[in-house]
C-alpha cells in the first residue's frame, strides 16, 4: 500500500462515522419493535389480540425481507462507487422512511390501508438497513491498523446500543402517558425525532474520505464491473457460512421485543421491560469494545462462539426471572445474558465476517450474507409468538429456540479460518487466489 493512502487512514473517525450510522439504524428499528410489540396492535390493526400482535410483529419482520434484496443493490455500488457514497444514501433513505412512519394514519382512519402503509415503511427501512452495517464495517475496517481491526470494528455494532438506548429512554415517557394521547400523537413523536439524529450522523459521515484499501483497489483497475460474479465464484462458502452465522443476530431481537412482550404477560411493568433494554445495552457499550480489543489478541473465532454459546446457556435463566418482585435479579440476568454474553459476538462479527472477503466484494460479500442471515432475526418475534412465546410458560419456546440458532451460529463459525493476523491487503485473497500466502503480522 502507498504511504499517501497509509497517511489517509483515520480509524478513530470512521469508528465514530460508523457507530453514529448504526446508532441512527438502530435508534429507527428498536424504536419500531417496541412498537410493534406495545403500540401499533392496538391502532394499525381491528383488534388488539394475539392475533393483532402477531401481524405487527409481522410488520417488523418485512423489512427483512427487503434486506437481502436490497443487498444485492447496495452491494454492488458499493463496490463499484465506494463506500462512503452509498452510507450516505443509506443514511438518509433510513431517516426519512421512520419520519414517514410517525405521519401514518390508523386502522380507525383508513382501514386495512394503514398497515399496507406501514410495512412499505418498514420495506425501505430494510433496503437502508440493507447496506448500512456492511458498508460501516468495511468502511473502518479498511481504515482501521492491520492489529486493531476487530476493535475499530466493534464501534459499529455499539452504535446499536447507543440506538438502542436513546430509543427506549424516548419510549419509555411515551408509554407512560395516557391512552387518548399515547395511542394518538404521543407514539409519533419519537418516530419524528429520529430527522435529529440522522442530520448529526449525515455531517460527521460526509466529511470522512473513501478507504484508502478501496482507491488503491480502484487505482489498480482491480474493481470488478459485477462484484456479485467474483463472490459467488470465488467466495460462496464464505457467504453461506456468514448467513449461518448471522442467525446470532436473532437473540437481540428476541431480547429487545419478544421478551418486551413476555415481560408484560407475566406481570411487570411496560416501562420495567424498557428499563431493561437500556440497562442491558448501556453496560454492552462498555464490554463490546472490551470484546473487540480481546478478538485482536486472541482471535475472532473463539470470542464469536463464546458469544453465541453463552447467549443460548443465560436465556432461560434470563426469561425465567421475570416476574414482579424480582426485578433486580431479572436486571442482573439481562445485563449477563445480553452484555456479557451476546455482545462478544456481535462486537466481533463485523471484522470476523468482513475479513472473510477482499477489498473488492467485501461490501457485497458482507451485505448480501448478513442480509439473508437476519431474515432469521426479523421474523423471530412472529414465530416465536406464533408459537406460543408470549403467554405463560412462553420462556420455554423462546430458550429453544435461541439455542437453536446460537448452536447453528457456532458450529458455522468454527468452519472459518482464523484472520486476525491475515493483513488486511491480503484479506479474502485466498479463495480468488489459492497461490497467496499471506504474511503473518509481527
Amino acid at each position: 500500500m502507498s504511504t499517501t493512502a497509509v497517511s489517509r487512514k483515520t480509524p478513530a473517525r470512521a469508528a465514530v462515522a460508523s457507530f453514529l450510522g448504526s446508532a441512527v439504524e438502530y435508534y429507527d428499528f428498536f424504536l419500531f419493535g417496541s412498537a410493534a410489540a406495545l403500540i401499533f396492535p392496538k391502532i394499525f390493526f381491528p383488534s388488539d389480540d394475539q392475533a393483532a400482535l402477531v401481524m405487527s410483529f409481522a410488520t417488523f419482520g418485512f423489512a427483512y425481507i427487503a434486506r437481502p434484496v436490497g443487498a444485492i443493490f447496495v452491494g454492488h455500488f458499493g463496490d463499484r462507487l465506494g463506500r462512503r457514497r452509498v452510507l450516505l444514501f443509506t443514511l438518509l433513505l433510513m431517516g426519512l422512511s421512520t419520519f414517514v412512519i410517525g405521519c401514518l394514519p390508523t386502522f380507525g382512519q383508513i382501514g386495512w390501508a394503514a398497515p399496507v402503509l406501514l410495512v412499505l415503511c418498514r420495506l425501505l427501512q430494510g433496503l437502508s438497513a440493507s447496506g448500512e452495517q456492511a458498508g460501516a464495517s468495511s468502511l473502518t475496517l479498511e481504515h482501521a491498523p492491520d492489529n486493531r481491526r476487530a476493535f475499530f470494528t466493534s464501534w459499529t455494532l455499539t452504535g446499536t446500543q447507543g440506538g438502542q438506548i436513546l430509543a427506549a429512554l424516548i419510549f419509555i415517557p411515551v408509554v407512560a402517558m395516557p391512552d387518548s394521547f399515547k395511542l394518538t400523537w404521543g407514539w409519533r413523536i419519537p418516530f419524528w425525532l429520529s430527522a435529529a439524529v440522522v442530520i448529526v450522523a449525515y455531517v460527521i459521515r460526509r466529511g470522512l474520505h473513501e478507504t484508502p484499501e478501496f482507491e488503491e483497489t480502484k487505482a489498480e483497475g482491480r474493481l470488478s464491473r459485477m462484484p456479485i460474479v467474483p463472490l459467488l465464484r470465488d467466495h460462496w462458502r464464505d457467504v453461506l457460512r456468514v448467513i449461518c452465522c448471522a442467525f446470532i443476530a436473532a437473540v437481540s431481537t428476541v431480547f429487545g421485543n419478544l421478551a418486551i412482550a413476555y415481560g408484560v404477560v407475566v406481570g411487570l411493568n411496560e416501562a420495567i421491560t424498557l428499563w431493561l433494554v437500556v440497562a442491558a445495552n448501556l453496560v454492552a457499550i462498555a464490554t463490546q469494545p472490551l470484546f473487540g480489543a480481546l478478538a485482536d489478541r486472541i482471535g475472532r473465532k473463539p470470542v464469536f462462539i463464546y458469544g453465541a454459546l453463552s447467549s443460548a446457556v443465560f436465556m432461560p435463566f434470563y426469561m425465567l426471572s421475570m416476574g414482579p418482585g424480582r426485578e433486580v435479579l431479572t436486571f442482573a440476568l439481562a445485563v449477563l445474558t445480553f452484555s456479557c454474553g451476546y455482545a462478544a459476538a456481535n462486537a466481533v462479527w463485523p471484522s470476523f465476517y468482513a475479513e472473510m472477503f477482499s477489498t473488492r466484494v467485501r461490501f457485497s460479500g458482507m451485505a448480501i450474507g448478513t442480509q439473508i442471515g437476519f431474515l432469521m432475526a426479523g421474523f423471530a418475534p412472529s414465530i416465536v409468538t406464533a408459537l406460543g412465546g408470549v403467554q405463560q410458560g412462553g420462556w420455554v419456546v423462546i430458550s429453544v429456540f435461541t439455542a437453536v440458532i446460537c448452536v447453528i451460529a457456532a458450529v458455522s463459525a468454527l468452519t472459518a479460518r482464523e484472520t486476525k493476523n491475515v493483513p488486511t491487503a491480503q484479506l479474502g485473497t485466498f479463495g480468488e487466489n489459492p497461490t497467496v500466502v499471506s504474511p503473518v503480522i509481527a
